[in-house]
């Protein structure tokens, strides 16, 4: 069994397209917290899909195992 990486995947409309700011924290999509990248990157895709004619909306992918624990090799 490989170990655990958490990846957080999320999403919302930004402010400005040059810009990683939101236009309202209250609508942040909260996609989910996944095992590994991989799945993670299949949500990130899926969601993404959704909204790909709303030129504002972007999902991204944090990888939590590295914000809990530093020392994590990366994946």
């Amino acid at each position: 069994m490989s170990k655990q990486l958490l990846h957080l995947v999320f999403g919302g409309e930004l402010s400005d397209l040059q810009e990683v700011e939101f236009k309202n924290l209250d609508d942040l999509d909260f996609v989910g917290v996944f095992p590994n990248y991989q799945l993670a990157h299949d949500a990130w895709r899926d969601a993404a899909q959704k909204t790909v004619d709303k030129a504002e909306m972007r999902y991204f992918i944090v990888h939590l195992h590295r914000l809990l624990d530093p020392e994590t090799p990366s994946d």
